[in-house]
């Protein structure tokens, strides 16, 4: 694992990442599939809003509770 923390998926941002944004575009991914932007505190609503309204927002957790799922899961993250 990175000694870097994972940043923020907002365009321009560069702040560490607190939140997990799980996401699915069911127009070409399988149900069970969840791709995932990060976010900052400060950018979490803009971008669960902008998943949201196009209907592929599933859910929204914390980074350590996300790496907790994955490492329960046998995950590498």
């Amino acid at each position: 694992m990175s000694d870097e923390n994972p940043i923020c998926s907002a365009k321009g941002c560069r702040v560490d990442a607190v939140w997990v944004l799980a996401w699915n575009n069911p127009k070409i991914h399988t149900p069970e599939r969840r791709k995932t932007w990060l976010a900052c505190d400060e950018h979490r609503e803009h971008l669960s809003q902008f998943l949201g309204v196009r209907g592929f927002l599933k859910d929204v957790v914390t980074l350590k509770e996300w790496q907790a799922r994955e490492t329960a899961e046998g995950g590498e993250g």
